[in-house]
């Protein structure tokens, strides 16, 4: 395996095919809206995330702890193809009890028995995911081009198929059964990178222990991340608050998306491979970097929904989703406060082996959210489950900075992030006057209010001489013009 792996090329293709996973859901997300309804799509959340419990047990920590041993042994071709098929043969174990356990459950539920049993597509879509591997290796092609190909094909049986409310099974099923698809596709590149390995040589044991550690703080997670809407439907009783509080985290799962998933999903095996071969001094730097650039889209984007929620969400999902703009501006800082401690985990904690020491910190922030969770949820629904969120994730994040061992401060924080601040207020209240329009529709005022807002983020930020955007600019110009004089 080359060692020469284009971090650049890798961060672009991910970083695409991060777009299009965000592109996807506002082309589909305004017409499932209006289809199936509020409550339709509180069901499907609903009964997602009571699948999501079993998927979760099924790939224990695999995914994180299988992308970190790949990327640690890419370069010895017979140790990696020994580690994937040790790693997915734990998969496929895990799988296959959590698939006895779900058939359980589908046989002892009284509602949604016919939603859980087109769910049952996840669980295979956990057991054959070797997207990991593909990440260790950082060969992103593969898992970009097939899940793209994919996506693109579930929109399009999505708008020919689904066209009422009693659909809804068929959009759950075209869901699942897509990205099963893509996940399978993966598996016809496999021999490029895999020689044979003796089943006898194959040792289980170890590695089940390693994927444990990981399988805590990923359980941890869940509680902020999954539990928060089954706990939204088992106490309110009430399919539309779950609905509410699916679309607004939509939103926020989008901008992430762009702000940081893609930038740490490739250098979080790049540093891994850095760890091993102990260049501090080069990972520092890549975490300054990345953290500069969180904060650059993130202020952004932040308080850029904080400015258009009023009129994005009637715009964008339709009549009788009004709940959800509240829930948008509650949630919308979590691009940040997220984005730091992602980066962190990703490119500090998990590489450099100290998923045990980060595990503490999120058990830490999900009994906060446990507890707050089932303190506001019975008096403010969706609205107290968001406000426990954000608390969780503050908490993870501020541990998280606090015992970094200096690979980022909380000096350099404030350095990278007043500036950034500063324009991003000044956006936030110039797009909040935009709100005030009567003479446009909500769509066109959203378009005057985005367009408005990136402009002066943009401007704002150069006439500040915020250090990172500046030399992002000129690195652009200088890198266009070298094209030029060289065609």
């Amino acid at each position: 395996m080359s060692k020469n792996v284009s971090v650049k090329k890798n961060i672009i293709l991910s970083t695409l095919y991060q777009i299009l996973t965000m592109i996807i859901p506002f082309i589909t997300a305004p017409y499932i809206s209006r289809v199936i309804g509020a409550n339709g799509v509180g069901i499907y959340s609903y009964t997602l995330s009571i699948q999501t419990y079993f998927s979760m047990i099924a790939a224990l920590g695999t995914v994180t702890y299988g992308a970190r041993e790949i990327a640690r042994n890419r370069d010895d071709e017979y140790k990696r193809s020994k580690i994937f098929w040790e790693i997915e043969i734990l998969t496929i174990i895990t799988s296959s009890i959590c698939l006895i356990l779900w058939m359980i459950l589908i046989g002892l539920s009284d509602t949604y028995k016919i939603y859980y049993i087109i769910l049952t597509m996840n669980l295979f879509n956990t057991m054959f995911d070797i997207s990991w591997f593909y990440s260790g290796l950082e060969q992103f092609k593969y898992t970009v081009t097939q899940n793209s190909i994919f996506k693109i094909l579930g929109v399009i049986l999505l708008f020919i198929f689904v066209k009422k409310p009693s659909d809804l099974i068929i959009y759950m099923a075209i869901m699942s059964l897509t990205t099963l698809l893509g996940t399978m596709s993966m598996w016809i590149y496999l021999p490029k990178f895999l020689k044979k390995v003796k089943l006898k040589e194959l040792k289980i044991i170890h590695h089940f222990k390693e994927t444990l550690i990981y399988f805590i703080p990923t359980i941890a997670t869940s509680i902020y991340t999954v539990l928060d809407k089954t706990l939204i439907g088992v106490i309110t009783n009430n399919e539309k608050q779950n609905g509410f509080y699916e679309q607004a985290t939509k939103i926020i799962n989008m901008t992430k998306a762009i702000t940081f998933t893609s930038l740490n999903t490739v250098l979080g095996a790049r540093i891994s491979y850095l760890f091993v071969e102990e260049k501090m001094d080069e990972i520092r730097k890549r975490i300054d970097a990345s953290i500069n650039y969180i904060f650059l889209m993130g202020f952004g984007i932040m308080f850029g929904l904080m400015g258009v929620a009023n009129r994005f969400v009637p715009a964008f999902f339709g009549s009788g989703y009004d709940d959800v703009i509240g829930l948008i501006k509650i949630l919308s800082p979590l691009v940040i406060i997220i984005g730091v401690s992602n980066c962190l985990g990703a490119q500090y904690y998990n590489p450099a082996g100290l998923r045990s020491k980060s595990a503490k910190f999120i058990i830490a922030g999900s009994c906060i959210n446990l507890i707050l969770n089932l303190c506001l949820i019975p008096k403010f629904g969706s609205y107290g489950a968001a406000v426990a969120t954000i608390a969780a994730e503050l908490v993870i994040s501020i541990l998280y900075l606090r015992y970094c061992d200096g690979f980022l401060t909380l000096k350099k924080i404030c350095k990278f992030a007043w500036k950034k601040l500063v324009v991003g207020l000044t956006m936030f209240f110039i797009v909040c006057l935009l709100s005030n329009l009567t003479m446009f529709k909500n769509s066109m005022i959203v378009v005057i209010q985005v367009i408005s807002g990136v402009l002066i983020y943009g401007i704002g930020l150069i006439v500040l001489k915020d250090e990172f955007t500046v030399a992002f600019l000129k690195n652009q110009i200088l890198s266009r013009l070298k094209k030029r004089e060289s065609n």
